[in-house]
């Protein structure tokens, strides 16, 4: 596989990730709690693959890792909220947040991993 397809491999399931918060999201109950909730994870859940895409266009290494870094913490923002979705029982089919939280994992490894080996390239390319 090319450096190219994973890039777009990776923008695809941030996008698809993305759609799956909204949903997510939508789905939840009209009151105080889970309007603030959705609006929360809407913010963080749909802000990495945005910030991903501009990493892509990065202006040097560290800015590179800079912007990676931001969709980390988004990322594992993101992660809480949904933990917090479940802790509440605010969604009616748990199991429909399962695969969600799992891809989230899967998501937050890709970004430590990439973050990680970056720095490390940075680090050879200084000393």
């Amino acid at each position: 596989m090319s450096k190219d397809n994973r890039i777009f491999d990776l923008e695809e399931r941030l996008i698809d990730f993305a759609v799956r918060i909204i949903r997510t999201a939508e789905s939840l109950p009209k009151t105080r709690a889970g309007n603030h909730i959705a609006g929360q994870l809407i913010c963080c859940g749909t802000s990495p693959a945005p910030n991903y895409g501009e990493a892509q266009s990065a202006e040097s290494r560290s800015d590179f890792i800079h912007k990676m870094k931001v969709s980390l913490k988004e990322l594992r923002e993101t992660r809480i909220w949904l933990l917090m979705i479940v802790e509440a029982n605010l969604i009616k089919q748990m199991s429909k947040l399962e695969p969600l939280i799992n891809e989230n994992n899967e998501l937050i490894s890709i970004f430590v991993t990439s973050v990680k080996t970056a720095k490390q390239k940075e680090e050879k390319k200084t000393s």
